[in-house]
């Protein structure tokens, strides 16, 4: 066993005896432990004792490292990375360089003839470009048929290529450069081999002064290369170009006026056409053979676009015709990544950019490869567990752990090692994706280093149970938990399983940080789980559990509780000993398309809430007269959402609420349709972006308050009666860029003049049956994308102004009258011709129809 093997082993025991003491320090002032009862031969003595043996042998294990690393010079501590890229690089010249001929490129056209454009444009001064993306994208065959191109090569008087890779040594980058731009003689004479660092820069600084050169930088990882080059590619006005490979989007940002390509996956048809021209080369047109078919669509569905992928397995394949062998492949390609050395060039190239990654981002990343294939990774949950799993630094500075996870998804993402599958109204990233292969190859990691197990996976063993966490994707029945005294986080996504398989498995479980039963088949809270001492992370969201015990209250170092689209109305007052909290979400639907002011329920909260001083989001909540002014005590809320909100209570609320510096989210719904809500002579909240509010407002008249909503992103009014045309009410929000309004308006008209919303990007209009005129004037709106109007009775006619709006993409038209979906497809179909997307439903629909204009 290599040394770093056994320091992560004796890691795990430390881990081990800490959580064991932790766990023993709650159980013994619990009288009635279930573990107790279950284990009752292990007396509490026996149990301290137990622990103090395991404490006396990792001392023991960490001396005998110790003397090792003396007596043998080795090193436990550190992976020798320098070697192991030495060795890579043998394997392969870069990332992407599979293809020999650029008649076999497939894909990508618009990048080529991008690149080429820039390159043959006429602009003076050096111009630095970027191609950036994951590795195994082709960023460097792509690159090099340009390079090749001759009407490029041609109108520069010298170029040079250089793999810079991610063990670059400054020295030798310098003289490849000489090596290539200056001819053999002239090198001899300057002597250059025996030159430092700022002489080598001068020689290539002088060589270039009068010249117009093309130099491609290949694979570069940082920045800091940069500084050198910088200086030494003259900047002479001469017209020369400088082109940048990377997966990296910091690198990529070092290019001038976006002169920047993002390479994206193939499209399936490309990555068919590619993979057939590897795979049946030898076949006439390289058609498919109809006895493969099958298993080729699902090998090249599994490569999702990758061309490095595409192109080695074909290669693979090439020599194999007999079905079973496609089969046995695809069936097995999880261990084929892992052991079969002709996929090397696969796996070696993706593992670059995982072993780029430092400590602290590595763990985060591998974390990611225990969800499913094709899994939407939600920014908010995913960073809710890294924390509870101790993963996200606290780094004492006023920045939130949760702002620290979104800092390394940004990293991540900019890495390319994380895609950006959907972003919200502001641009916020929201999904995340990551590709299949890159998921495989580091979900064998995480076995391997016992860091995490995705049970379900094609090739996952029963005997690997020392990891430290178990997802259950499928099959969750047939899985062997035995070994669970080691395991931190159980996640299940099988919603197959009964809830007495789930009940028994838990007991097992004893030193749990995270437990994740989303969507499980339970309808109670299992006993032993307020037994789970460590738990950090608790979530019964979209489950039929309907009561809280109230031995929540054992549970000290719960940070979070979800309980979303669950079916608990009340919560025990235990609650308010959990002090660690820092999400609590609990809220039951009645209605999702949100028609009546009670389509979400509060839940009731018992207790006093005061003592929960570090948390951050507080929803949904049922008020009442102590709860609004106990609220005051939670500093640090960022994000609260309180219904049955009563008249008498607003003065109280309001005073508490301006006692949070960060809140920025908040959610306000009166007690019921009769209930009127007055705003007026409250002081505003500057921070806030996040604002729903739904209700009755006083006179109907919109308070001055939101005057002072400047910083707003996100405002949805609902049923609030107003008699007076709104929209230039809110016309001063520049930055607004989801407006919903949903019941707000008795009147007729709504006018939208321009200048109004730059930043708008969503507009819902609802429920308003008094309104049968929308003026949208030229000029306003102007980065509009989504338009949605639902149950608009008297609009008959399509607003005339939205063909002013070139943006607008989508448009939901919900439960509109008769009239108006003749008017859209007859007399006012030209207004709307610019539009991709028109989605009508009916609210009964399940699917709606779908025009494409």
């Amino acid at each position: 066993m290599h040394g770093w093997h056994q320091v992560r082993d004796v890691a795990h025991e430390v881990e081990d005896i800490i959580d064991e003491y932790a766990y023993l320090t709650v159980q013994a002032v619990d009288t009635s432990s279930f573990f107790k009862r279950k284990f009752h031969q292990i007396k509490n003595f026996a149990a301290w004792h137990k622990l103090y043996s395991q404490i006396s042998q990792v001392e023991a294990r960490i001396q005998r490292l110790a003397e090792m690393r003396n007596r043998y010079g080795l090193s436990v501590g550190t992976v020798d990375k320098k070697n192991d890229f030495h060795l890579a690089n043998q394997l392969y010249l870069s990332d992407s360089a599979y293809l020999t001929d650029n008649s076999e490129i497939v894909g990508h056209v618009d990048e080529i003839g991008q690149l080429t454009e820039w390159l043959l444009e006429e602009r003076q001064d050096r111009t630095l470009m970027a191609v950036f993306g994951m590795g195994g994208l082709g960023k460097t065959t792509i690159t090099s048929s340009v390079y090749k191109n001759q009407k490029i090569m041609t109108s520069f008087d010298c170029h040079a290529w250089i793999t810079v890779s991610q063990t670059y040594q400054v020295e030798e980058l310098l003289r490849e450069i000489i090596n290539q731009l200056i001819d053999e003689r002239a090198r001899k004479a300057s002597g250059f081999l025996a030159m430092k660092r700022m002489r080598l820069v001068e020689i290539i600084q002088s060589y270039l002064q009068d010249k117009k050169y093309f130099i491609v930088l290949d694979d570069v990882w940082d920045k800091d290369v940069w500084l050198f080059l910088n200086y030494a590619f003259a900047r002479n006005n001469c017209g020369s170009k400088v082109l940048i490979t990377t997966r990296r989007k910091d690198v990529s940002s070092l290019a001038v006026d976006n002169y920047v390509i993002e390479l994206k996956t193939l499209k399936y048809a490309e990555s068919w056409e590619l993979f057939c021209k590897k795979a049946f080369r030898s076949s006439q047109d390289n058609i498919c053979p109809e006895n493969v078919r099958s298993w080729a669509h699902k090998i090249v569905a599994k490569c999702q676009g990758l061309p490095l992928a595409i192109v080695t397995i074909g290669s693979i394949l090439a020599y194999r015709d007999k079905e079973h062998e496609w089969a046995f492949f695809y069936k097995q390609l999880s261990w084929q990544l892992a052991n079969n050395p002709e996929l090397s060039w696969i796996s070696n190239v993706l593992n670059m950019s995982l072993n780029d990654l430092p400590c602290y981002l590595r763990s985060c990343f591998i974390y990611c490869s225990l969800y499913p294939e094709d899994h939407k990774i939600k920014r908010k949950l995913i960073s809710k567990l890294w924390i509870a799993e101790g993963l996200v630094e606290d780094r004492g500075d006023g920045t939130t752990m949760e702002e620290v996870a979104e800092c390394y998804l940004t990293e991540l993402t900019q890495r390319s090692l994380l895609q950006v599958t959907e972003r919200n109204a502001c641009g916020k990233a929201r999904t995340f994706l990551m590709h299949d292969l890159v998921r495989e190859l580091t979900s064998i990691i995480a076995k391997n280093e016992k860091f995490g197990i995705a049970f379900g996976d094609v090739g996952i063993s029963q005997g690997c149970y020392e990891a430290r966490r178990l997802c259950i994707q499928r099959g969750a029945q047939t899985s062997n938990t035995s070994a669970g005294s080691r395991l931190r986080s159980f996640i299940l996504f099988d919603t197959e399983v009964p809830s007495s398989w789930i009940y028994d498995r838990l007991s097992h479980f004893r030193l749990l940080r995270v437990l994740s039963l989303r969507f499980a088949n339970v309808e109670e809270v299992p006993g032993v789980v307020t037994e789970l001492y460590n738990l950090r992370y608790l979530d019964f969201s979209h489950t039929k559990v309907k009561n809280i015990p109230t031995s929540i209250g054992r549970l000290v170092n719960l940070q979070v509780l979800d309980l979303r689209f669950s079916y608990v109305e009340e919560l025990p007052q235990e609650i308010t000993m959990l002090t660690s909290l820092r999400h609590l979400h609990v809220f039951v639907v009645h209605d999702l398309q949100q028609r009546s002011l009670d389509c979400f329920s509060g839940t009731k909260i018992l207790g006093n809430i005061c003592h929960l001083k570090d948390l951050q989001a507080l929803q949904i909540v049922s008020a009442n007269k102590d709860l609004v002014s106990q609220l005051g005590n939670l500093k640090s809320l960022r994000s609260l959402a309180i219904v049955k909100v009563r008249q008498s209570y607003i003065a109280e609320l309001w005073n508490s609420l301006t006692k949070m510096p960060n809140l920025s989210r908040l959610v306000i719904s009166a007690f019921d349709m009769d209930d009127v809500l007055d705003f007026r002579m409250l002081k505003p909240l500057p921070h806030l972006r996040f604002f729903r509010l739904a209700g009755k407002l006083d006179a109907g008249v919109l308070p001055s308050i939101f005057y002072n909503f400047e910083k707003l992103t996100w405002l949805k009014i609902d049923w609030s009666g107003l008699k007076k045309d709104p929209i230039s009410s809110f016309s001063h929000m520049l930055n607004l860029v989801d407006l919903r309004l949903h019941g707000t308006y008795g009147g007729e008209q709504l006018t939208f003049c321009a200048g109004w919303f730059p930043k708008l990007n969503y507009l819902q209009l609802a429920s308003m049956e008094n309104l049968n005129w929308i003026e949208i004037e030229d000029g306003t709106m102007m980065r509009l994308n989504q338009l949605e109007l639902f149950g608009l009775g008297n609009l008959k006619a399509v607003p005339d102004g939205i063909k002013y709006i070139k943006t607008l993409h989508q448009m939901y038209l919900i439960d509109m009258p008769k009239q108006f979906l003749e008017s859209l497809r007859g007399s006012g179909s030209h207004i709307v011709q610019h539009i991709h997307n028109i989605h009508t439903f009916e609210s009964s629909d399940s699917e709606g129809s779908n025009l494409s204009c």
